[in-house]
């Protein structure tokens, strides 16, 4: 079996299109499929079903993901014994993140390290769901909760909290409530609660145990931009709402904290495009802590 045919299957099983994972490799969707049947030739099995909509795996297929996944990790590991790891700033990097903090927070800074190495390309996939690493759905996750479990690498990122708010607008309009038991007479706005990726998103019911919202937005960036309209109140982000002046900080006794923690593949670990990716983005969550918290200082 050829190494570079099994890195080929590797990006279609993960991409679910020979197409992406051409583009994600940078070889073209020719050489690709001439991979994957090189593959399946040496294994005398079809792997993949090619649909004119993408392709899936066989029985087969779904067997051998399993060995080539092992056969990847003992790939890098093998290169990093040998002194020969990947040590060239380039290739690219998928960044999973929530679409807070990816959109307000790493949107507008990743550029300077793209900037500092030219070889090296970023891509950034902020939206509200969980990733998962173990197939390569990104390089990087920011995550929003510790994992408990798999072959991951992760680091406590940075403490951020949350503050109810509404618009000035909308508070002239309808009044500012004294007490959480006041938020049950105003037009409330939350997440979509079918759709919540992860149980520490729950947190309005820290404030208001019957928290029932009119407005559901399965997107912190979208619920900032309701609330900025005059929507209603909402538990947003304090380093995306407290320095608009559109915004209000109300009911200050009911601040919530939560974590970012930046997750990879241990099999990445020695990878220096995935290993200086992570440290920047740990180096600019440091260096803004203060705004992460504000209500803190």
């Amino acid at each position: 079996m050829n190494w570079d045919d099994i890195r080929v299957f590797l990006a279609v099983a993960r991409a679910g299109q020979i197409l992406a994972a051409a583009k994600r490799l940078g070889i073209n969707h020719a050489t690709a499929a001439r991979r994957i049947t090189s593959l399946e030739t040496a294994l005398g099995a079809q792997l993949v079903v090619r649909r004119t909509n993408g392709c899936g795996l066989t029985g087969e297929g779904e067997a051998f993901l399993a060995h080539a996944e092992r056969i990847e990790a003992e790939m890098l590991s093998a290169q990093a014994n040998l002194g020969r790891t990947d040590s060239a700033i380039s290739g690219t990097v998928r960044i999973g993140a929530p679409d807070g903090f990816g959109v307000s927070f790493l949107a507008p800074r990743l550029g300077a390290l793209t900037a500092r190495h030219p070889d090296l390309r970023l891509q950034l996939v902020p939206v509200p769901r969980s990733f998962s690493l173990p197939q390569r759905e990104a390089d990087i996750a920011i995550t929003v909760e510790r994992p408990a479990e798999g072959r991951l690498v992760a680091r406590k990122l940075v403490d951020y909290s949350l503050s109810l708010y509404a618009s000035r607008a909308y508070l002239e309009a309808h009044g500012t409530p004294a007490s959480a038991d006041d938020l049950k007479a105003h037009r409330l706005i939350s997440y979509v609660e079918d759709l919540i990726f992860s149980p520490s998103l729950h947190f309005t019911r820290e404030i208001l145990r019957n928290w029932t919202a009119q407005f559901e937005i399965s997107s912190a960036t979208g619920q900032t931009e309701a609330v900025r309209s005059g929507a209603g109140i909402a538990v947003l982000h304090d380093y995306i709402a407290a320095p608009d002046p559109a915004l209000v900080r109300l009911l200050p006794e009911h601040r919530i904290e939560r974590s970012y923690f930046m997750v990879y593949h241990e099999s990445a670990r020695d990878l220096a495009r995935v290993r200086t990716v992570a440290d920047f983005i740990s180096e600019i969550a440091q260096a803004h802590r203060a705004e992460f918290s504000p209500a803190a200082r």
